[in-house]
């Protein structure tokens, strides 16, 4: 091995060794350093955003690896070396044209294909739920309908909100909005569906942890956007029993589509149905 090969090794090497000490002081898990980690999941669905969201950066690795080790190969095994006079010139590769065509559709295909199927399965509906609960986004708050028990809760941007919610059991939630875009957003669930006017969005899960866990609108929807925050605590049956009665001593019943409450959160008398 001659003394530039020797050069190109070492450099190679250090690199390696201070990508390492980078990770290791970070302080990272594997799955934080190679898989940008998810929230721990909450409901039984989000494994399957899980899988997803790691199969894609086990293919990226993969695919930058092979990239990588190709770069560099080629550098080494076919730089220039001295007294070489100019290499070969040639206008186009038909296999190596083909291969760097064909190989990228094939990722990219298998890519959309393993995410409507899991897309499929995330959204799909079916009648079978044991809580309905309907989501009101609106300036600059949410409301909870529990449609089941006839009662609601309502928040404020200064006040969030608190979706109680019963463990094991499969909730359906409709979401709704009487003003602008919202998006419906709990981290620990993996997944978020948009809150539009005028349209009913609906998916199920099931929480199957219990616990506090927090939640946001997703969507840039105005001024106090960032101020739209929830809570969701997941409860055995007998605790969310016991919510829902405290809701309806406190004379909050019916069906609430939301209240104006402006960027202090003083809410008006006036109420806005859909």
């Amino acid at each position: 091995m001659n003394s530039s090969r020797k050069r190109v090794t070492r450099k190679v090497g250090v690199i390696t060794a201070i990508t390492g000490i980078g990770l290791i002081a970070s302080g990272c898990t594997a799955n934080e350093a190679f898989f940008f980690d998810l929230p721990e999941p909450s409901t039984a669905e989000a494994p399957i955003t899980q899988n997803l969201w790691n199969g894609a950066w086990i293919a990226a690795w993969l695919v930058g690896a092979v990239t990588l080790f190709l770069i560099l190969f080629a550098a080494i095994a076919y730089r220039r070396r001295k007294n070489d006079g100019v290499p070969a010139q040639t206008r186009y590769n038909i296999p190596l044209e083909a291969l760097y065509t064909i190989v990228p559709l094939i990722m990219i295909l298998g890519l959309f294909a393993f995410t409507v199927r899991d897309q499929t399965e995330l959204i799909a509906v079916e009648d079978d739920q044991q809580q309905t609960v309907n989501v009101v986004g609106f300036r600059w708050s949410w409301t909870f309908n529990y449609l089941d028990e006839d009662v609601y809760e309502i928040g404020t941007p200064g006040v969030p909100p608190t979706l109680v919610l019963p463990v094991d059991e499969k909730i359906q939630f409709d979401l709704t909005s009487p003003d602008v875009i919202h998006s419906f957003w709990v981290p620990n669930w993996l997944f978020k569906m948009d809150v539009i006017p005028g349209k009913i969005n609906v998916f199920q899960v099931t929480p199957n942890k219990t616990g506090t866990f927090v939640g946001r609108c997703a969507e840039l929807c105005g001024v106090a956007h960032a101020r739209m925050l929830f809570n969701v605590e997941v409860v055995e049956r007998a605790e969310f029993d016991e919510y829902i009665a405290s809701l309806r001593a406190k004379g909050q019943t019916g069906k609430l589509e939301s209240e104006r409450v402006d960027y202090e959160g003083e809410r008006s008398s006036e109420r806005i149905n859909l």
